[in-house]
């Protein structure tokens, strides 16, 4: 998922309750946005989680959904994440053939990643990194066979200071 003009990230506080959710994706869905990654889950109070949202929308239309997120219950707080003003990552997980690991092992230190489970055949490895060095780990990754891939979607916070 490489950077777009018209990528928004958009952090929404909500309270940690059955149907929240559900809520808050149906609502782009009716709007018609195309959503391109959505994390969840509790923030350090357990009443509170996080909704992160990656949508494809134009700048007049992020501000529209952020007024029609407010008005749903539970909602607490929107913001939009500009991504000179955050910091972003996210965890990619690969099985790969393990046809020569340190050769993998050579790839992965490139990007930061490790090798968190192996047999005789097979290595899977873990990378968490800003999502547009994902993908160039994922392309540098390909002169392996990757049997299996899974990313979970970006998190991102407001820099310090910011």
């Amino acid at each position: 998922m490489s950077a777009q003009p018209n990528l928004h990230i958009l952090a929404v506080l909500v309270e940690n309750k059955f149907g929240v959710l559900a809520r808050v994706a149906g609502l782009f869905s009716r709007r018609g946005f195309n959503i391109l990654s959505l994390t969840v889950a509790p923030t350090d109070d357990l009443a509170l989680s996080r909704i992160t949202v990656v949508v494809d929308v134009d700048n007049t239309d992020v501000a529209q959904i952020a007024k029609q997120l407010n008005k749903l219950i539970n909602v607490l707080e929107i913001k939009e994440l500009e991504p000179n003003e955050s910091v972003e990552r996210e965890l990619m997980m690969a099985r790969i053939s393990a046809v020569d690991s340190q050769s993998v092992r050579d790839v992965l230190d490139q990007f930061g990643g490790t090798i968190v489970d192996t047999s005789a055949t097979e290595l899977i490895v873990s990378i968490d990194a800003h999502p547009d060095e994902l993908d160039k780990c994922e392309m540098a990754l390909n002169v392996f066979e990757i049997r299996e891939l899974q990313r979970t979607g970006r998190i991102a916070l407001g820099r310090l200071g910011s």
